[in-house]
């Protein structure tokens, strides 16, 4: 009974240390892409230019999905119990923001892979009308999956199925064996198709970049660390949809292993991919970086008068 109970106190500690340590790393990154999101609103120079627009789309995207993701892993962590159907709902919000983070990213290559490859038509290809076209593709796209996995369980849940209280996962969606597998297959196909577009755009700005002339060397170098960043990028979210196949056979088995798994997962394939997006447009970018500055400092000079914020050109940066 002694160790029984010495037992429970250790897994209550080493729970609550972690979790903590996931509110300090989810804390900072939210601070951080808030900011970011306040610099992209308050200058309008980045409205005009798609990749700031996509840049600005993911920051909102991964901002709400770790929100969502981390009330979800500390309702799991306390065994809070809620309605299904909430719950469902809940789910189905945090797949679609999963999905929209790839295939995003997939979008922001391709408008690399125009910036450099077709620079004389990037300007009409970069439109307003075009980019707003292009979100609305990313967010369809993102959104037929989780609506098939939420209409089908719907659909074989009971009347009593839906009338009970849950610790709130992906996992109560997906008890449906062929359901399952159906998300996992086309996960997976989503997968190929986006990594097949991120490698195929690369391999195109690479050799792009052997026959530049010189004076765009560099941009075309940048391009090509940010698309590898982003294929990076890529992998790991992709994982991160996948692993709910790893934890449910662990969540009937033991829940212990099925919580540090979790935890696990969620610093892995949630927190640290999405580390990646401050390091690309936030250090990496000048322009951005120059604005980022400006407004972390409150607005305090940081150099010459001739590169404040208000001066900056709207005229694409190399990257």
């Amino acid at each position: 009974m002694s160790n029984l109970t010495e037992n429970t106190f250790s897994n209550t500690v080493s729970y609550n240390v972690k979790l903590l340590i996931v509110q300090v790393l989810v804390g900072i990154l939210l601070y951080v892409n808030g900011l970011m999101i306040f610099t992209f609103l308050k200058k309008e120079v980045f409205w005009v230019e798609t990749r700031y627009i996509l840049f600005a789309q993911t920051l909102f995207v991964d901002s709400t999905n770790m929100l969502l993701t981390d009330l979800t892993m500390v309702g799991s962590f306390h065994q809070y119990p809620v309605h299904i159907l909430p719950c469902c709902i809940f789910c189905t919000l945090m797949s679609l923001l999963s999905i929209c983070t790839p295939v995003t990213l997939a979008a922001m290559c391709l408008e690399r892979y125009v910036a450099i490859c077709m620079p004389l038509r990037h300007s009409s290809i970069s439109t307003p009308k075009n980019t707003f076209i292009g979100l609305l593709v990313i967010w369809t796209v993102s959104f037929v999956i989780p609506l098939f996995v939420l209409t089908v369980f719907l659909v074989y849940a009971s009347p009593f199925g839906l009338g009970v209280y849950v610790v709130c996962s992906l996992e109560v969606m997906l008890r449906v064996k062929w359901l399952a597998d159906t998300r996992a297959a086309s996960l997976q196909i989503l997968f190929i198709i986006l990594f097949g577009l991120v490698v195929s755009t690369y391999i195109k700005i690479m050799l792009a970049a052997r026959s530049a002339s010189s004076d765009k060397k560099s941009s075309t170098k940048k391009s090509l660390k940010t698309v590898i960043l982003h294929g990076i990028q890529l992998f790991l979210c992709m994982l991160q949809l996948l692993m709910p196949y790893i934890e449910m056979p662990l969540w009937n088995v033991d829940v212990v292993v099925f919580l540090n798994v979790k935890y696990s997962n969620f610093v892995l394939f949630m927190i640290s991919p999405r580390c990646l997006s401050p390091l690309i447009y936030g250090l990496r970018d000048k322009k951005f970086c120059q604005a980022l500055k400006h407004y972390a400092f409150c607005g305090i000079s940081l150099g010459d008068k001739n590169n404040k914020i208000g001066h900056i050109k709207t005229i694409p940066l190399e990257m």
